[in-house]
């Protein structure tokens, strides 16, 4: 069995696929979710027991400007930089709150979690593989923790990338938010120092925050289209709140500035934000909702018109013969007329033109 069985499913064809994704959340359940999620947190690098901190690590070089892949994580720093302005009046991050209402407080971005590099020679045995940076480390309201997954789009984007479904945010995020259980104490000693609030006991929730034109895109895909895949992802976080705790958050990101895209610029310090970000609401209410088709309206066959059967001489009314769909008929009074069929007894049908007429026939 896997050491972290979120990440594998992470990696699941069908979970990266815009035609499996729907098939694959069908299959998962809270409860399988759960154990999954417990079998993370049983597996999880523990930093401190290594004398390591989580947050305010900082490696590599400061971004000068956009690279391939990278969006995501210059959004993030861009992000925790505007929390940590001094000048509160013009912070891109003023009342920054969930469609909810609930406040969001910035607390880090790419936070650490593995104690080491992956090992090659354990593979999978190795509790540090596959194990990522948590995006954004973040504070609903006064004391819960959550990790922010980004997806950005730019607005006139044509698609959103291999592999990026919904299905597959959640699962990450799920696996970051069993990385910051099992390092809770840590993580809660952490942030009372960084920003001088205490953590409370609820497990880590996940806000799955993309452009609103990531999800524009994939209500748009051929293979999404309907509501199906909203309503069982929305399912799914109901099941994983019931069993494991966690609140799964499905939020549009913007960063709507009219003079910068992407929302970002660079200096010497690395990203910084151009114009105020907000979280909104992913798709409407009731989204997920299937729209019961509409009834078909029964079509009554006398209101079918019936062509004259050409193959048929055209024959004399009388009302003691008998008649069938599609005859030809000549009545003295109305004209020439094509019998549309019987409708009760002794009688038929007839359209002269564009008028019907009721008629008797098989008269004894």
């Amino acid at each position: 069995m896997s050491l972290h069985p979120l990440i594998a499913l992470v990696s699941d064809r069908d979970v990266k696929q815009a035609k499996g994704f729907r098939t694959a959340v069908e299959r998962l359940t809270g409860a399988s979710l759960e154990a999954d999620y417990q079998t993370e947190v049983a597996n999880a690098p523990k930093r401190a027991a290594e004398g390591l901190a989580h947050l305010g690590v900082r490696v590599g070089r400061k971004a000068k400007g956009r690279q391939h892949g990278r969006d995501e994580k210059h959004l993030a720093e861009a992000i925790v930089r505007a929390a940590r302005s001094s000048d509160e009046e013009d912070s891109a991050l003023k009342s920054l709150e969930l469609p909810t209402g609930e406040s969001i407080t910035i607390i880090d971005s790419a936070v650490p979690i593995r104690t080491a590099a992956p090992d090659k020679e354990k593979g999978d045995s190795d509790p540090n593989a596959g194990i990522e940076d948590l995006p954004l480390l973040v504070l609903i309201g006064e004391d819960r923790v959550a990790v922010a997954v980004l997806k950005y789009l730019e607005p006139d984007a044509t698609r959103s990338g291999a592999g990026d479904t919904p299905l597959r945010l959640l699962l990450q995020g799920l696996a970051h938010a069993a990385a910051i259980d099992a390092n809770r104490e840590a993580f809660r000693s952490e942030i009372a120092e960084a920003i001088g609030k205490t953590t409370g006991e609820e497990a880590p929730a996940v806000i799955i925050a993309a452009s609103p034109r990531y999800w524009e895109l994939c209500r748009k895909r051929e293979a999404q289209k309907g509501a199906g895949w909203i309503r069982e992802l929305e399912r799914i976080a109901r099941e994983i709140g019931e069993t494991i705790g966690t609140e799964i958050f499905f939020v549009g990101l913007t960063t709507d500035d009219t003079d910068s895209v992407p929302g970002w610029e660079y200096d010497d310090e690395g990203p910084t934000l151009t114009g105020p970000i907000a979280f909104e609401k992913s798709w409407e209410a009731g989204a997920g909702k299937l729209k019961p088709k509409p009834k078909k309206k029964k079509i009554d066959p006398a209101d079918v018109i019936v062509e004259a059967d050409l193959s048929k001489p055209l024959l004399s009314y009388s009302i003691r013969d008998s008649y069938e769909r599609g005859d030809r008929i000549a009545h003295s009074k109305l004209g020439e007329g094509v019998v549309q069929g019987v409708v009760g007894r002794g009688k038929i049908a007839v359209m002269f033109g564009e008028e019907k007429k009721l008629l008797i026939h098989e008269r004894p």
